[in-house]
């Protein structure tokens, strides 16, 4: 992969509760390790050009937990920026036209799912959304967000699950006018002008982003190992 990847990790993990009261939700531990190490597997895995993590919450623990790597961590800071102001704070960093952005809360099982959005990515895009059929969620609490037409293009539904996974252009994000933004402000902006693609993830995917997620997370990669 050319591309550079960012990793966010920079929200409170409120929905974690007593989890997240002394360390940060991508340090939570599932199976034996960290979450946003899982993510990180998947990303070295890829080879991107560059690593970069954003922080905030207990920003000094994800800072402790990449020292002496080759992955950057951004503080946010005095403010959280969300996740569409704290990538367009990143782009200098990162340095790319093209960016591919990751959650640090779900686990995977089956392809890479940085691949799977890469072989989809063609040079006419401006983003390209990796979804999960709902019926291969685990943990998912809530409709789907993103229904996929035949030609790739993404509209507002509930037929499949974002999963947290993405590549866009810099200038989708860049010519945000606000510091502090959500990226599907970006997405409501290209989806208005049928610019918004997806691509369905064929394995299954575990949303950690509640306690509950944690032992199912487990439980999926137990049975994978079978």
């Amino acid at each position: 992969m050319t591309f550079p990847v960012m990793l966010f990790a920079a929200g409170f993990g409120t929905r974690m509760g007593a989890l997240t009261k002394d360390q940060p939700k991508p340090l939570i531990s599932v199976a034996g390790k960290p979450l946003i190490d899982h993510a990180l597997d998947l990303v070295r895995d890829a080879s991107p050009s560059r690593i970069v993590v954003n922080a905030h919450y207990k920003a000094e623990k994800i800072v402790e937990h990449f020292d002496g790597t080759d992955v950057q961590v951004l503080i946010e800071s005095p403010d959280i920026l969300d996740t569409g102001g704290g990538l367009k704070a990143a782009l200098p960093v990162l340095a790319s036209d093209v960016v591919v952005t990751m959650n640090t809360d779900a686990v995977w099982d089956g392809p890479n799912p940085l691949h799977v959005l890469q072989s989809a990515w063609t040079d006419d895009m401006d983003a390209l959304l990796l979804c999960v059929p709902k019926g291969q969620t685990i943990g998912h609490i809530g409709k789907g967000d993103i229904d996929i037409g035949q030609d790739g293009h993404a509209t507002w539904g509930t037929e499949t699950v974002y999963s947290g996974v993405q590549i866009l252009r810099a200038k989708t994000v860049s010519e945000t006018p606000e510091r502090v933004f959500s990226l599907k402000t970006v997405w409501q902006r290209l989806e208005a002008k049928s610019a918004l693609h997806a691509v369905v993830y064929p394995g299954r995917w575990c949303d950690v982003g509640h306690p509950g997620g944690i032992g199912l997370a487990e439980q999926m990669l137990r049975s994978a190992d079978v």
